[in-house]
Parts: structure tokens; sequence; C-alpha cells
């Protein structure tokens, strides 16, 4: 089931929200949580029921080795540290299997010259996100800084459905004692005003903003067999900003949603491409993310506390895994390498004492982004390759008729006249998207709206006219990028 879905905008999410609270005021709280995880459950085996005993074990496991992490490790015949790495080698190894398994194959039989055949394995939905959220408690029980939880809260925490498919990634230390609070269990009409607002704002980023660059998007990477100067330039900003406002548009209706219930979910976009530096952008980009990267990656494996070329090494190595996390292919590789090789290369600069102008930094880091964007965005390294040489070959550019007479000299140096965007079945209507994509970037963001949300007729009007806009999108609803990663 979609956020931007008729079924969940208007029978899903109404009736799992009266029953809850009509269940809470009965005083039936423990009812009312064993109500969201059912509802939680129906709402991930929308897709497909297969996977959800596979989501059913996974929480049980976890749950059971959290348990005895958090015990009193006298009282234990196994040390805590083989437990711990039990669960994190059974987890990533279920991820692992899912996931790289035909990769993995891929690569043997190219290296080898073997003919294993693949498995073709279907990606369990939310596998990515569920595992690292597992991980992080199991380890935070391993240092005992979780609480003695029961199965019913820990599930509530595993399968809370705002966050279930595709994050934030959150940890049990936010989450569950939200869902023990009484003041939460009770309707709360300034928390539904906002989570309305910040989620009919995420629902047009997506269906409205989103899907229309996705056009441009698709028809550069996957279907144009060339693309032009202009052409490859506006099918990487396309898809840099269809990723951006796909996913953060997700997140602000994920937040939204579970805001209705009285829970806070943690932020995880902050305006990022106004970043200007590679480090500013991942503190502003799929901020839960990052904060799992550092505290269960980068900071284990030694941070910065052994010396520069061991942070050089550690930098690298964590941004290879985020890499490798997104995707089994060795374009997500490269680009998770260019993001770590592009950290160290910041930390050098920093050690040196230089400073960049911000214009000049921020230029920089959009077009690294935009750039290192291709590489995550293409199916295979040919199709990166075509909208990378299109970039910058200057040589092929091709520009509308309209301009002919008042650019006639450009074409003694090969412009040509004509056929504009024609590859990417691009328009006027294309630019005009290009150019409110950079000005939506650097206009306030939902959370700043938000903390300067005030319920009143005017923004009743707005909200509902956003609403309209974007119920008239969903007959071409299509699912959020990060769900297949």
């Amino acid at each position: 089931m979609l956020f931007n879905s008729y079924e969940f905008i208007f029978a899903f999410l109404p009736i799992t929200f009266f029953i809850y609270f009509y269940l809470n005021k009965k005083r039936l709280t423990e009812v009312a949580k064993g109500f969201l995880v059912f509802s939680s459950l129906f709402f991930y085996t929308w897709w497909n029921i297969v996977y959800l005993p596979l989501l059913l074990s996974s929480m049980l496991f976890n749950y059971i080795l959290g348990k005895s992490l958090s015990k009193d490790r006298k009282q234990q015949s196994v040390s805590s540290k083989t437990l711990l790495i039990l669960g994190i080698v059974s987890n990533v190894a279920l991820l692992g299997y899912f996931k790289y398994s035909d990769f993995f194959i891929e690569n043997v039989d190219y290296v080898f010259n073997a003919d294993i055949p693949l498995l073709h394995l279907a990606l369990p939905l939310a596998i990515s996100f569920y595992t690292f959220q597992q991980i992080a408690y199991l380890v935070d029980s391993y240092r005992g800084e979780t609480k003695e939880y029961d199965f019913l809260n820990y599930a509530v925490f595993v399968t809370f459905f705002p966050q279930l498919i595709a994050g934030p990634i959150v940890h049990h230390a936010e989450m569950m004692p939200q869902f023990k609070t009484i003041r939460k269990q009770v309707k709360n009409y300034r928390n539904i005003a906002m989570g309305l607002f910040i989620f009919v704002l995420g629902l047009f980023k997506k269906v409205v903003i989103a899907d229309t660059f996705a056009i441009w998007a698709t028809n550069g990477f996957d279907i144009a067999d060339k693309l032009d100067f202009f052409e490859a330039w506006i099918t990487s900003l396309s898809y840099t900003f269809q990723l951006y406002f796909d996913f953060s548009g997700y997140t602000d209706m994920a937040i939204g949603a579970a805001l209705l219930f009285n829970i806070t979910l943690p932020i995880n976009f902050n305006s990022p491409y106004k970043a200007t530096s590679i480090q500013d952008f991942w503190r502003r980009w799929h901020i839960t993310l990052s904060r799992f990267l550092r505290d269960y990656i980068y900071i284990p494996l030694g941070g910065n506390r052994e010396g520069e070329y061991r942070t050089y090494s550690n930098l690298f190595i964590t941004f290879l895994i985020g890499g490798i996390w997104h995707g089994a292919g060795w374009t997500f590789v490269l680009w998770g390498s260019l993001h770590g090789m592009a950290l160290i290369v910041h930390r050098i600069w920093q050690q040196f004492g230089f400073k960049m102008n911000p214009i000049l930094g921020w230029f920089i880091t959009f077009n690294f982004i935009n750039i290192a964007w291709v590489f995550f965005r293409a199916k295979e390294f040919d199709d990166a390759l075509k909208v990378i040489h299109g970039m910058f070959t200057v040589s092929e550019i091709h520009l509308p008729y309209a301009f002919s007479s008042m650019l006639f000299s450009l074409k003694s140096y090969g412009v040509e006249f004509g056929a504009f965007l024609i590859n990417i079945q691009g328009s006027i209507l294309t630019l005009l998207f290009i150019v409110g994509g950079f000005i939506l970037i650097f206009f306030k963001n939902t959370n700043q709206l938000s903390l300067q949300f005030k319920y009143s007729k005017i923004n009743a009007v707005f909200l509902s006219m956003i609403l309209f806009i974007s119920v008239l999108f969903l007959n071409h609803k299509s699912e959020f990028l990060y769900f297949n990663f």
C-alpha cells in the first residue's frame, strides 16, 4: 500500500486512526498497541504476504537476542560479545542473501568463467531499513542502553507503519517511550493539524514534483540512445531533483502520519542541496542513515581517534558500506567510493586551514552530488557513461528553433537549432521545472514551515488546494524510489 494511493489516504489511515484512539479512550492501551501492530502488518502485507513470516521471524529473533544482551552478564552462559556478533552476522547474512546473492553470483561467473544460475530473488520490502534498525537495537542492548520491553512494545517499534518501509531509521530510545506516555494516548488536535500539514506537503512533493521530474530522468537514462549537452544535464538534474522530492516527500508523509498518532519521528532532510561542502551535505541528507553509519560503523572502526590515515580509511570504508547498502551493483560501489573520497579531500582541505567562498563551495558541492547521482541512478555503467558523455561533450548542442535568428552566429561553432530536448521528450515546461527545482531547494523546507505553522482559515484553504491538486495526480501513482533500496 502506497502513501500516495486512494486506499491509504481515504481508508487505511483514517480507519486506523479512529480505531486506535477509540481503544485508548476505552483504556484498552495494550489492545490499541496490538491493533497498531496488526494494522502495520496489514499495511506491509498489502504488497506481498509471502515475506510476512520473514519480518516476524526477524523481529522475534532480534527481540530474544536483545533481551539476552540487556540481562546481567554474570547470568549469561554465552558471552555478550558472542551474542552480539551472532546477531549482527545473522542480520547481515539475511540481508545479504536476498539483496546481494545474484550480484555475488554474477561476479563469480564473470571472474571464473563459471555458469552458476542466478537465484532471481525478489527483494523483501523494507528489509534494508528494518535490518539496520534492529542491528542498532542489538548494539544498544550490548552497551546497556536499552530498557526492558515486552514483545508487543518491541513489535510496535519495528513495525510502526509510517516508518516501516523506508525510514526514517529510528532508535528504540526515541520511539518506545512515546507509546508509553499517557498524554500521547489521546487525540491532540494541534498534532493532527500539524501532521496533516506535513503529510499533504509531502504528498505534493511526491506526486506533483518528483513524478514529473521522473519522466525526463527515465527518458534520459533508460530510453534515449544518446544525449546532447542540454539533454544530458537536464537528465541528471531531473533525477537529482526527483530523488530529493521523492524521498523527502516520503519522509514528510511518514512524519506527518506518525504525528497524527502523537508520535514524533526524527527529521531526515534539512535542505541538503543548500550544502556548501560534502560534509555539510551528509549532515543534511538522509540524516538518520548518516547517524547510523557514524554511530555503528565509523566510530566502532575508530572514528578519528587513530590518526589521520586511519581516519581517512574509516571514512572511505563507511561510505563504501553506505553505497553497497543502497544496492547490489558496481554503480553503487562507485557512488559510495566517490563520496568517501570526497569526504577525505574535504578533511584534508580543512587540515590545511583553507577557506572557500560559500557560493563557490555550494557550486562545487552541488555539481559533485549531481554528477555522482548519475552513477547512483544508472542501471548499468553504459547508461551512466551515456549521460556523463553528453554532459561534457560541448560539440553536440541543440537550442530551440526560436533562438535561431537571435543566436545565428553560434552555428559556426557547431550549435544546431531545432529538435530541442527531443531525446528526453522535453519542452519549455521541462526548463520551467528545472528552474523551479532550484528555487524550491533554497525555499524554506518542510521542517521550517512546520515550526511556523499556525492553524488559520488561510492555511486551511491553502492545504485544501494542495491536497486537491495532489489527489488529481493520484491516478499516476508510482512507488517511492527508496522502496528499491
